[in-house]
C-alpha cells in the first residue's frame, strides 16, 4: 500500500509545473524514504531530478519500493480539480495500476441533506466530487444552496460544461437548474448588469460526443 497526505496540495500542482515543459511522460519511484523522479526531456538535453522526503509529508506509507508512471499532463488536469490549499492524499494499492487522489477543502461544513454529486470517467481515470448544502454567514460566496422537487440525474458532454466555466470570472456565484430530460440551464450574473445563460441539451444513450 502506498499512502501519502500533503497539507497543501497546491505544493504538488507547482512542482508539476516546474518540470512538465520539459518531460511529458516519467516514473515517480516510492519508498520508505519518500519520492523520487529522474528524467529527460524528448532531445536528451536536460535532465530533470525530484526528491520529496517521507518527512515532507502529515503522513507518508509506503509497504514496498514501486514506481508510477505517469503523463504529467494528464496529471495536471486531474490536479486542476483542487484548490491550491486543499489536502490531497494519494493512495495506491501494491496489486493496482490505479491511482487515487483525494481532495478536500479544510473549511468544515456542516450537512443538512444530500448534496450534488458530478462524476465522470474518461481515458486517464474516474473523478466524482460531491457539493452538499451549505450557508456560510462570513463568506456568503461559499454557500451552496439546493433546491430540489425531484431527484434528477443526467448525462452531459463534459467539453461544453467546461467552455461554460470561462464566465467564472464574471460573478462569484453559478446557479444552476436541471430537469429531466430538459436542457440544463447555467446562469451567471453580471453585476447589476443582467446575466449570461447557457443551455445544454443532456447526453443520449447513443450519443457519442465526449
Amino acid at each position: 500500500m502506498l499512502e501519502l497526505r500533503l497539507p497543501q496540495g497546491g505544493l504538488l500542482k507547482k512542482v508539476l509545473e516546474a518540470m512538465r515543459e520539459l518531460v511529458t511522460d516519467a516514473n515517480f519511484d516510492c519508498s520508505r524514504s519518500g519520492i523520487s523522479l529522474q528524467a529527460m526531456d524528448s532531445t536528451h538535453v536536460a535532465l530533470v531530478a525530484l526528491l520529496l522526503g517521507a518527512d515532507s509529508f502529515d503522513h507518508f506509507r509506503c509497504d514496498r519500493s514501486r514506481s508510477i508512471g505517469m503523463n504529467l499532463n494528464c496529471l495536471a488536469k486531474i490536479l486542476r480539480c483542487a484548490a491550491n490549499d486543499d489536502v490531497l492524499t494519494l493512495k495506491a494499492d501494491d496489486d493496482s495500476d490505479t491511482v487515487v487522489f483525494i481532495f478536500e477543502n479544510p473549511i468544515v461544513i456542516s450537512v443538512t441533506k444530500e448534496g450534488v454529486k458530478f462524476s465522470t470517467t474518461g481515458d486517464i481515470g474516474s473523478a466524482n466530487i460531491v457539493c452538499r448544502q451549505n450557508t456560510t454567514v462570513d463568506k456568503p460566496e461559499e454557500s451552496m444552496i439546493i433546491e430540489m422537487n425531484d431527484p434528477v440525474s443526467l448525462a452531459f458532454a463534459l467539453r461544453y460544461l467546461n467552455s461554460f466555466t470561462k464566465a467564472t470570472p464574471l460573478s462569484n456565484s453559478v446557479k444552476i437548474c436541471m430537469s429531466s430530460d430538459l436542457p440544463v440551464v447555467v446562469e451567471y450574473k453580471i453585476a447589476d448588469m443582467g446575466y449570461i445563460r447557457y443551455y445544454l441539451a443532456p447526453k443520449i444513450e447513443d450519443d457519442d460526443q465526449t
